[in-house]
């Protein structure tokens, strides 16, 4: 096991956080291979749609997620790739330009036009934490993806600026810094989830991915190969747990365990089966039994709103269009029966479930499931990272954010390369 090239990847969701750690063991930077050393798993008690709200919980349940995860690997790590999400995530385009120094363009033109398109005023509340260019224009020459080598005298770039708020940002890298590691980045959670279940293909031809969470449902959609948007909706799975809650007048925990074991997200699969389910008995009610239609339908009832509110905000960014591939969707709510066949029927299009699986060794079954789209992407993040040169295993420390001016080089480089990336 070469330490220094560990990455370990850290989503804290509403209801449960989550760490990877794995090895790198591919040198190719947009598809670095890593093998899956240890998978640890705690239930979240301090965050709320996303956004922490008791920083000694949150703590908790990341101590307890890594040291599983480190016990499992054999190995410690101190440096984690982070995500982040919630309705606090805004995004905008921003265009720069540059004139050609030369007669031929060159990777400093582009980085200069780049660097204008970045160099956006950033409110104090907000922290910018990616900058992604979409298209070039090389003279008049519109949707360029790569203006190296092309002749022109003048270069504009077309920029997306992902900013979420301070706020969030700093309360949980205060957490994890609490729990004994430190923020190597901050990385938005729809992003992550698309490096570790969309396809080129997919991310070419158009492609919404959501990702329904605990908390939240977040919505990337991808169209020739770049992100064009990005989406929130405040509702998730926890909101489908609490309507069986109080439909069936059963405990959030058992509400859980109903859904896990017999749910189903798409009613007509399950409906004239005659299936009953038994449910717990409580001194006041006694002993129960429930048509399992009716637990489908509840669950039926909550996606399907929550897939309608996805396809207003598509409807309102005039993007349905522009989705040849369809819908992929993941996440934890994901692995219920039908999702993908409702999601197909609510967004007239073609849909599947996103689970990680590719470019991924070692104890990647234990992996192999929409919950740990998320998790997978941060791991395979940081993967970018280390086979672009900037190793960080054990005993080596990167904090973009909080380094010296040497360091904010640095980051800057490393955000340039891992820009193309999404």
């Amino acid at each position: 096991m070469n330490l220094d090239r560990l990455v370990a990847g850290l989503d804290i969701g509403s209801a449960k956080t989550t760490a990877v750690i794995a090895e790198v063991v591919g040198d190719l930077p947009k598809h670095p291979s890593v093998n899956i050393l240890g998978v640890g798993q705690a239930r979240t008690t301090g965050l709320r749609k996303g956004v922490v709200a008791d920083i000694e919980e949150t703590q908790r349940s990341i101590t307890k997620a890594m040291q599983d995860a480190e016990r499992m690997a054999g190995a410690r790590v101190e440096t984690v790739y982070a995500g982040i999400a919630g309705e606090h995530v805004q995004a905008m385009t921003s265009k720069g330009i540059a004139s050609v120094t030369g007669h031929e363009i060159t990777r400093a033109d582009v980085d200069r036009a780049n660097a204008v398109a970045r160099a956006q005023p950033i409110p104090q509340d907000r922290e910018l934490i990616h900058a992604i260019p979409q298209e070039y224009t090389v003279d008049k020459n519109q949707g360029v993806r790569d203006p190296v080598g092309m002749i022109g005298t003048r270069l504009e770039t077309e920029m997306y600026l992902v900013t979420i708020g301070s706020s969030p940002a700093m309360n949980l890298r205060k957490a994890v810094e609490r729990a004994g590691y430190k923020v190597g980045e901050l990385v938005l959670e729809p992003l992550a989830s698309a490096l570790s279940v969309l396809t080129d293909e997919e991310k070419e031809l158009g492609v919404a991915l959501v990702e329904i969470g605990a908390g939240t449902t977040d919505l990337a959609v991808f169209h020739e190969g770049k992100i064009r948007h990005l989406g929130t909706i405040g509702f998730g799975g926890l909101n489908v747990t609490s309507d069986i809650v109080h439909g069936l007048g059963v405990t959030a925990l058992d509400a859980e365990r109903l859904k896990e074991q017999y749910g189903a997200a798409y009613e007509p699969i399950v409906k004239n089966t005659g299936e009953t389910i038994k449910l717990p008995s409580t001194g006041a009610q006694g002993d129960r039994e429930i048509p399992r239609e009716l637990l489908a339908h509840i669950i039926h009832q909550r996606t399907q709103e929550i897939f309608e509110m996805v396809l207003r905000d598509l409807e309102e960014h005039h993007l349905v269009s522009k989705l040849a591939a369809g819908v992929v969707v993941t996440g934890g709510a994901a692995a219920q029966p039908g999702t993908d066949l409702l999601a197909a029927d609510v967004f007239g299009l073609g849909a599947r479930i996103g689970a990680p699986g590719e470019l991924l060794g070692g104890l990647a079954d234990s992996i192999q499931s929409p919950r740990f789209s998320v998790v997978t992407g941060l791991v395979q993040y940081g993967a970018h990272r280390v086979a672009i040169g900037g190793s960080q295993g054990k005993g080596r420390r990167l904090t973009l954010g909080n380094a010296g001016p040497s360091m904010d080089s640095m980051a800057q480089r490393f955000k340039t390369w891992l820009q193309d990336w999404f």
